[in-house]
């Protein structure tokens, strides 16, 4: 892949695309309040600031795709939604959260700049168009069951609605029982379709239903996919943080320690930066 290809697209004052130094998506995988979501917030500016990464609040108020009904699933939507838009306006950075029906996307998108399509719903052309008549930017999961190439009809959907506004990021594919394995070939394959390409590099680790009635992970591995991904290009990373992950309410074994994210996200820049042709004073 000699060029990045993709257009460049506006998320909150962030450009996202093209050249541009990758966006960081990062936050907890569950909200668990707004105290919670404000000290996760404080800690993400900090480790993003050397660097001047610009970043996006990830957290979902539902988690409605659970390994089983015992697990947790969140502050529901009208709560979740207030938590979300005061991190937007205490820290001025855009927000993001899945959505799960097509009834949802329209209250979302009153507050969050990006409305997240999980994997497993990719597909699900409802939803995709409900997501896609809000306006909202909107990253849509490449599922685990789908090929690369396949995603350029899942954003020909979302197209469809005059949206143009549209990440597609990839998760992993499944690769056997419990397993997921990274592609890279699918970033280019992807980015072909012009549309900004993410890499979610803490769930491409996990271990789906790996513990049987929660899903496993491996967050050591995190980081070396999320290398890999930059030395290939990408407009966005993914990467889920909490400052307990082993004692986070979802997908603990995935998230990055959130006091390791600093030295993280300064050795991604420099991939990043090696990539994209730029140097520390081009920032």
């Amino acid at each position: 892949m000699d060029a990045i290809a993709s257009r460049v697209i506006d998320v909150g004052g962030i450009p996202v695309g093209g050249m541009e130094p990758f966006a960081l998506i990062t936050g907890p995988c569950q909200l668990e309040g707004l105290d919670h979501a404000r000290m996760m917030a404080e800690r993400i500016a900090e480790a993003c600031a050397p660097t001047g990464t610009r970043w996006l609040f990830k957290a979902s108020y539902d988690k409605a795709n659970r390994s089983s009904l015992s697990s947790t699933r969140g502050l529901g939507m009208q709560e979740g939604l207030r938590v979300l838009d005061a991190i937007r306006s205490e820290f001025g950075c855009p927000v993001l959260t899945d959505v799960h029906l097509p009834d949802h996307c329209a209250p979302a998108a009153e507050v969050c700049e990006v409305i997240q399509i999980p994997a497993f719903l990719s597909r699900q052309t409802d939803l995709l168009l409900a997501a896609g008549e809000t306006g909202a930017a909107i990253n849509v999961k490449k599922g685990q069951f789908l090929a690369p190439w396949d995603m350029a009809n899942v954003a020909a959907k979302i197209a469809s609605t005059g949206n143009e506004r549209i990440l597609l990021c990839d998760r992993g594919t499944s690769f056997g029982y419990n397993t997921l394995v990274s592609d890279f070939r699918g970033l280019p394959v992807m980015e072909a379709t012009g549309h900004p390409v993410v890499f979610d590099a803490t769930h491409s680790v996990q271990q789906p239903g790996g513990q049987g009635a929660t899903s496993g992970g491996q967050r050591e591995y995190a980081p070396v996919l999320a290398r890999a991904a930059c030395a290939v290009g990408v407009s966005g990373l993914f990467i889920e943080t909490h400052q307990d992950p082993d004692n986070a309410p979802s997908d603990g074994p995935n998230m990055i320690p959130v006091d390791r994210m600093g030295d993280l996200i300064a050795a991604l820049r420099a991939f990043d930066d090696l990539r994209k042709g730029r140097t520390f004073t081009d920032r």
